[in-house]
This record gives structure tokens, sequence and C-alpha cells, in this order.
């Protein structure tokens, strides 16, 4: 599509500061979306062709949406680390193998949604972020979480559909983990770390579709430590 059909979308954006350009068959920037750069909060790109996102990217400051999903991205740049505003990135259904170091300077993200990529090592860039409440990055390749996970401060980390062979009990520290989701990974009954049935704030915790059956689960020490977690969040939901 050409600029003249994009023309009506980037008057609106003047006055809202919300710019959606999904399923336009774009592969690269617009002129008019480089002139639009100071004007934007929210920019929806999902749903096209892209296989690079340009360094110009850092040049729009005041985002505080950006929807990168379902192109064909296989590594997100550096200049990420300038949208310092940003607090909500869709990056889902992409080909990403990587996440840039760049991005913990991005202190206001509040949801980050990274699934159906191929990232093989968990993002560790997103801990220390005070106000990251859910991280998804479900259906990827990822197969340890490493001690490091612990500064995490996400209330909600979706890890489903990975290949998840060995999980830290240091998990059991972060400060306000409420749900862990782990179905249909690779792990064994004796690679639940007692400690965050036992010393966690987990309070779901999604374990299907792994290397053992869910009633061997009852078994586990610490496992009635946690369901008193979880009724307890049961309760307050009736």
């Amino acid at each position: 599509m050409g600029n003249s059909g994009l023309k009506q979308h980037y008057e609106t954006a003047k006055k809202t500061g919300a710019l959606n350009l999904s399923k336009k068959k774009l592969d690269e920037f617009p002129q008019n979306l480089h002139a639009s750069a100071p004007l934007l909060r929210t920019l929806d790109l999902s749903e096209n062709k892209f296989v690079q996102i340009p360094t110009d990217i850092r040049n729009f400051t005041l985002l505080k949406q950006l929807n990168i999903s379902h192109n064909k991205l296989t590594v997100l740049p550096d200049a990420f680390g300038a949208l310092t505003k940003l607090e909500v990135l869709n990056a889902a259904s992409n080909h990403i193998k990587s996440i840039p170091w760049s991005l913990q300077k991005l202190t206001r993200l509040k949801q980050v949604n990274l699934s159906e990529n191929q990232i093989i090592e968990f993002p560790l860039m997103f801990c220390d972020l005070k106000f990251l409440d859910v991280l998804d990055v479900s259906q990827n390749r990822i197969t340890t979480i490493p001690d490091a996970a612990a500064a995490l401060h996400v209330v909600e980390l979706n890890l489903n559909q990975n290949q998840i062979s060995t999980l830290s009990e240091k998990l059991a520290e972060c400060p306000r983990l409420k749900t862990l989701r782990l179905e249909e990974n690779c792990l064994q009954l004796n690679g639940i770390p007692i400690k965050i049935l036992k010393d966690s704030k987990v309070s779901v915790l999604a374990l299907e579709g792994n290397l053992f059956e869910m009633k061997q689960l009852a078994d586990l020490d610490g496992y009635d430590n946690y369901m008193e977690r979880y009724t307890a969040v049961k309760k307050k939901m009736f």
C-alpha cells in the first residue's frame, strides 16, 4: 500500500498519538512514519513483512506501546534501549533468537510478549525491572532457568512450551512472582524445586504436560504449602 493509502492513518496519528499500520504489507518504515516519530505513543506494526527494525526506531522516544508481532524479525536492534518510556512490548510470532541487553534500560516496562520465537537462553535483561508485571516467553527453545532469574520482579512468568529441563530453586526468591507457567516442557518430578513449593509466593504453578504424572506432585515435600497459597487465592476470587 502506497503512502496515499496510509494518509488518513497519519492524519489520525497527529491527533491521537496512536498509529496502526497492521496488515499493510510493509517491509520497511515509510517516510511518513519516520516523520511521525516525535508524536507517537502507540505504534502497531503487527502482521507485516519486516525482516528487521531500523535503528531509527531510537527516535520514537515517546512510545509507550509497540506491537511488532507476526513479522519476520530475527533480532531486535540495540536501538530499542532508547525507548525509555515503553511500557508494553509485543514481539510475539517472529523468528527472534536473542534479545539485546539494551532492553534493561527500559525501566518502565510492564508487559513483554516474546512468545512463538526461537529464543534459546532465558532473557536475563528483564531482571531488575521493577514495574514488569508479565513476561511471556512461551513457545521458544529455552532449556534452563538460571539462578540469576531470581532478580525478576514479574507477577506472572509464562514459560509454557519450551524445552526446560533445569529450573533453579532461586526462582522461589522472586519477590512478586505469583503465577508460574511451565506446561509442556521437559521437567522430571525431581526437577521441581521444593523451595518453590514451600517458600515462594507462587500460588498458580502450571506443570501439565511434563515428564511426570500430575498426581505425583502431591507426594513432594512442600506441596501442602503450595496448596494453601493456591486455595487462599481461589477463595479471594469468589
